[in-house]
Formats: C-alpha cells, structure tokens, sequence
C-alpha cells in the first residue's frame, strides 16, 4: 500500500507542476478550483489500476469519487470560462504578476499546497480502494456510507443548478437566493460536498479500523475548511458587503446543515 500511496503522490506534485506551468503562461491560477474534483478522480483511478483484482467496494469507491469529482471540475471549469479570473487569486498573486514572479509564486501559494490537500482530502478513497482488493463487498456500513454520498449528490448538483439559473437571470443582479435548497441552508453545495466524503469515508471504513483511522483526516479537513476556513466564513464575508438584505438572511436561514427558516 505504501508504494502504492508513493505512486499517488508522485502524479499528484507531477500534475500540480504542469498546471503551475499552464497557469504561468496564462497569469490566471483561477481554474484551480476545477483540479480539486479531477485530480482526486486521477488519485482513486490510479489506486483502483494498481490493485490486481479490483473487489466490489474498490470499484464503488472509484465510481462515487469519479461522479462526484468530474461533476464538480466540469462545473467549476465551465464558471472559470464563462467568468475568467477569480478576485481571491488576483489578490493573492497581484504582486507576482506585477515584479514578474508569478510561476514561483504560484506553486508556493497556490499549486503546492493545493497538491498536499487534495491528496490528504482524498486519502479515504485512496486507502479505502487499496484495502478493497477482491472478495471485497459492501456491507451494512458501506450502504450507510452510499446513501450518504448520494445525499450529498443531490445537494451539491440540485443547489449548483439553482445558483446557477438565478445568476443567469439580469434581473436577479444583487439580490440574495433564498428560494429551493438555499432555503433551508446558505451552503447547500457546501453541505453536499461534506456528505460526499463522509460518505466515501464510511465506505473506505468497511476495509478495517486501521484504513477508518488513517482517512479520518480527509472529511475531518474537508469539513473544517468548508464551515471555518476557506469555504462558508470567507464567501459570507465578501456576500454581507456586496449583497443587500444578506444579514437578514443569514438571520433566518441556517449556516450549514439544513433546516426550517426562522420566522421573525
């Protein structure tokens, strides 16, 4: 398993520094948004090649993390084309791009530790494919495990499509989606994404404590950067100034899980 996670890691810093070089041509690291869903595809793909006999919870394990990552670096793509660079890495590299820096730069802020998370984030799959190697079938938790990761499914894709149509409509330009999922929760998508991995994770779980232990790290990490780092705390930050009414709906929807809105 060992060589096998080494492998994984070598086409991770591999694919990382050719992007880097992609994104130096093209002074825009934007479209690192859309690597995150594929390059966890590429890590559970060459976890599943390297097994000899692929059981039934490695291949479940590869299908649940491909549909999950190729849908969401699809969508985020298709956003990066149609909007072009993101505000948040103009920030963080305007410098760089300004004294003639910005290759160096943006391995060292954005692609190298870009590498480092996505293949920690994605370590339940990767552990749970490679403990899964034929009979390997899926028992009580492993459906536990897929009922979850198709929860999360529904939100991320049902809430992307919403966010979607109401931002293509003019005469929705500064105004607050609080219809559908966006309802119950200000981060369907976000929500979504957690169920995923838990999702995943509990599959991997099947495979043995050890692997449980070992991946506990991914959806524990996923989870904290959605609801306290990168995710909810700093697009709500930039949401209160740009959006009038967002405090009012931040006061009477919920932050994450979903939930009845408050009357009030």
């Amino acid at each position: 398993m060992l060589d096998a996670l080494l492998i994984n890691a070598a086409l991770d810093v591999g694919m990382m520094l050719a992007l880097c070089w992609v994104a130096a041509r093209i002074r825009d690291v934007s479209f690192i948004d859309a690597v995150w869903g594929g390059g966890m595809v590429v890590m559970a793909a060459s976890s599943w090649l390297q097994l000899a006999d692929p059981g039934q919870r490695a291949t479940l394990l590869l299908g649940m993390t491909a549909l999950w990552g190729l849908r969401l670096a699809l969508h985020l793509y298709t956003r990066w084309r149609a909007h072009g660079e993101d505000p948040r890495y103009a920030r963080i590299l305007g410098k760089a791009k300004e004294q003639g820096r910005y290759g160096s730069a943006a391995f060292k802020l954005v692609f190298g530790p870009q590498a480092v998370l996505l293949f920690l984030t994605c370590l339940p799959a990767q552990f749970g494919i490679l403990a899964s190697g034929a009979p390997a079938g899926l028992g009580p938790l492993g459906w536990a495990g897929a009922a979850l990761w198709l929860t999360g499914m529904v939100f991320e894709t049902v809430g992307d499509a919403q966010l979607k149509a109401f931002r293509a409509n003019p005469a929705n330009k500064g105004k607050v989606l609080d219809t559908g999922l966006w309802r119950y929760t200000r981060h369907p998508n976000y929500f979504g994404d957690t169920c995923v991995w838990w999702g995943i994770w509990l599959v991997a779980a099947e495979a043995g404590t050890a692997v449980a232990l070992a991946s506990l790290i991914g959806p524990v990490f996923l989870t904290f950067t959605l609801t306290r780092w990168s995710g909810k705390p700093l697009l709500e930050k930039g949401l209160a100034k740009s959006r009038p009414g967002y405090a009012e709906y931040v006061a009477r929807t919920s932050g994450f899980i979903p939930w009845p809105p408050r009357k009030g």
